[in-house]
């Protein structure tokens, strides 16, 4: 090949690399450990106390752009059967008709629709959340992503806490009933707490 031809083969493959390369470098695919993740809530209960509960099993994807995390983008989805109070009679109530309705909705998901950057490394997360056949925005506060952390079995880790409120009658969770003294049995607020570890895909 004639050397000015080879040149400009070189050069085109540098160009390209050049272009490509950032996109390799800079993001990355993180799968929801659910063994090490919690979705938590907490509901006032007679206008006195909260009442606490989670869900066991959560799976989802993270993609992760280190450089602009405002680039970066995740689904989950939560099984609303695996709902736990620490009260069989309870969580038996919550998964019936009156609140989640699991039998006809088995899972809600949340998907992520931008990111916003916040101080010291913390961000806002905005997505659409569907619960009970309703899908609405929601934005979740995120302390920010740790370091990435190697596991004994040479996974690599990292994790994050995020937080948001929800009011649940705007997904159509309407039950209640009215005390004697005034107020409601189950408050309309629902703080979520979110404690998330994933594993970089391979």
């Amino acid at each position: 090949m004639h050397r000015t031809a080879m040149k400009r083969v070189a050069g085109f493959f540098t160009a390209a690399f050049l272009i490509m390369a950032p996109v390799f470098a800079i993001a990355s695919t993180w799968n929801i450990d659910p063994e090490h993740t919690s979705v938590g809530f907490k509901v006032r209960h007679l206008m006195v106390s909260n009442v606490k509960g989670g869900f066991g099993k959560v799976s989802g994807v993270v993609n992760v752009d280190d450089k602009d995390i405002t680039k970066s983008s995740t689904t989950v989805t939560i099984d609303t059967t695996s709902i736990d109070t620490g009260v069989a009679k309870r969580d038996a109530h919550l998964k019936s008709p009156d609140f989640l309705d699991v039998a006809k909705y088995p899972t809600m998901t949340f998907v992520s629709t931008g990111v916003m950057k916040g101080a010291g490394g913390a961000f806002k997360l905005a997505g659409n959340l569907t619960l009970h056949g309703v899908t609405r925005p929601v934005v979740l506060q995120v302390e920010g992503l740790s370091g990435e952390i190697k596991d004994p079995m040479g996974n690599v880790r990292r994790g994050a806490s995020a937080t948001t409120t929800i009011n649940r009658k705007d997904y159509g969770l309407i039950w209640n009933k009215m005390l004697e003294a005034g107020g409601v049995a189950v408050g309309e607020d629902v703080v979520i707490n979110i404690e998330v570890e994933m594993v970089k895909a391979k």
